[in-house]
């Protein structure tokens, strides 16, 4: 077996992810389930070296062997990006085998209404400056969601959108803005030092590929602070979650200082998950949170305990909470109340919605 073949499957069966683990037989992720590929023997140690390897350019092949591990992206399919698309590659050992994790990304970015998310996020895209985060568990199309949200941008407004990532997904196509794309360990050594420059490369958007530790945070928030539109992730499971997370993260002589930065910059929280839908495919169920000014007493305040209330109470201004989203699809007959169930934080909130 070659690697390109699997890559092939991969997209063919409009899967998400590839895994290459030796003594067992190739695997994908389909619809948020995992699938065997059929046809195919079990991966050896030697298979899953000889097929990893061959993607490898030597510097990065020494990258691993040094590290143990390796992210990286490439495209795949010809032409200078690939005309199938790209793969998020995560290189790793386990029980001194290497294996890997190959994420599929789409070659053509879609757009807010492509991806079914909700109006609001419109509005987002129209911000001038400020702090959006987009959150969720790993897979639940965080990226996807902000690349279509930073391609409106660049369609609209001519910007300099400037993004930190590790790696490189998106490849954005050309438009009004210009676009900035540096990639961890290639074109920068860490967010910190990054994001400190990015103030000195005139941006109007910074995205920030994941807020990974304090500094990181403190200086995007800085970012935001200073005039600036600014997107980024965080593997939360809901709005005031994150707003915890980011509190949490820094020391107690610290977060007094912190609440207030981001009370002033904090504009929106998107938290998602993708739902499996009756007929196939996935769709996002999502919390919107809105930075009104109740949001950011409370946060100021500390009292972030408060931040479900008000979301659940603010609709009108286009605060959406999780289980209304999972109403809304299990209403429109896209996904089964069962399911929805699963993935419902408050199952009696869900219920009564849909009752």
């Amino acid at each position: 077996m070659e690697i390109q073949e699997l890559l092939n499957l991969t997209i063919q069966n409009k899967a998400s992810d590839l895994h290459l683990l030796a003594g067992i037989v190739p695997t994908i992720r389909v619809d948020g389930s995992l699938v065997f590929l059929p046809n195919y023997p079990a991966v050896t140690k030697e298979d899953a070296e000889r097929m990893i390897f061959s993607i490898l350019t030597p510097s990065q092949k020494e990258l691993l062997l040094a590290n143990k591990e390796l992210d990286f992206s490439f495209g795949f399919g010809g032409g200078t990006y690939g005309n199938l698309g790209r793969f998020r590659v995560n290189l790793y050992f386990q029980r001194g085998i290497l294996s890997g994790a190959f994420r599929f990304l789409e070659p053509n970015i879609k757009t807010i209404d492509d991806l079914h998310l909700p109006k609001i996020a419109h509005n987002f895209a129209a911000l001038k400056q400020g702090f959006i985060l987009v959150t969720g568990p790993t897979g639940q199309g965080k990226s996807t969601t902000l690349a279509a949200i930073i391609n409106e941008i660049n369609a609209n407004k001519a910007n300099h959108i400037l993004t930190i990532e590790d790696p490189i997904e998106y490849i954005y196509p050309s438009g009004k803005s210009i676009i900035s794309q540096r990639e961890m360990g290639s074109d920068t050594h860490s967010w910190g030092m990054a994001l400190k420059s990015a103030l000195r490369e005139d941006p109007d958007v910074v995205l920030v590929g994941e807020m990974r530790d304090p500094e990181t945070i403190s200086s995007a928030i800085t970012v935001a602070e200073t005039g600036h539109l600014v997107f980024s992730t965080l593997h939360t499971n809901s709005a005031s979650q994150t707003i915890d997370r980011i509190i949490d993260s820094f020391p107690s002589s610290q977060q007094t200082q912190i609440k207030i930065q981001l009370a002033s910059t904090l504009k929106g929280i998107i938290s998602q998950r993708l739902v499996p839908m009756i007929n196939g495919g996935r769709v996002p169920a999502v919390e919107i949170l809105i930075g009104t000014p109740a949001v950011a007493n409370n946060i100021r305040e500390g009292k972030t305990h408060l931040i479900d209330s008000i979301i659940q109470t603010s609709s009108d201004e286009g605060m959406i909470t999780l289980e209304s989203s999972l109403a809304s699809l299990v209403l429109a007959g896209s996904i089964s109340l069962e399911t929805a169930k699963e993935y419902a934080l408050h199952q009696d909130d869900l219920l009564r919605l849909v009752g």
